[in-house]
């Protein structure tokens, strides 16, 4: 069967029921898409935790983390800025961890990364940006 996005209702209970966010590839270089997805949904009241191995220290205030492995509080969403084909092991990471979901940023997207999560127990969106559902179906949170 193939892949489906859950519906505009389900992505919005999935972005009212999130705290912390994972924010997997965030760069430190505040020109980066994932820095101005990470800084508006940090600035909308969401927790977002840094996972990139390249930086050391904090992005945005908060510590990063090298893997989805080493963050010590629970994430409920794994939000993805990486190639296509980078996102199985970070799918096969975010199961183990206990994530509820997997979202793949605009423009990424692997079968091989839905079948694992999915079979994990994951929710999965695909080829969209977060930002942007979140400023569409929530608005300002704070």
């Amino acid at each position: 069967m193939a892949f489906e996005n859950p519906s505009r209702e389900e992505i919005k209970e999935i972005l009212l029921n999130a705290g912390n966010i994972a924010v997997v590839g965030l760069s430190d270089k505040t020109d980066r898409t994932s820095y101005m997805v990470a800084q508006a949904l940090q600035n909308n009241g969401y927790h977002i935790i840094p996972v990139n191995p390249t930086v050391n220290g904090e992005i945005l205030g908060e510590k990063v983390y090298s893997s989805l492995s080493e963050i010590p509080e629970p994430v409920d969403i794994v939000n993805v800025f990486r190639r296509s084909e980078q996102t199985p092991p970070v799918a096969e990471e975010a199961v183990k961890i206990g994530a509820r979901v997997l979202w793949l940023q605009l423009g990424i997207s692997s079968d091989e990364a839905y079948e694992i999560a999915s079979n994990g127990g994951l929710k999965v969106i695909m080829d969209r940006c977060i930002k942007v559902e979140d400023s569409i179906l929530i608005g300002k949170r704070k």
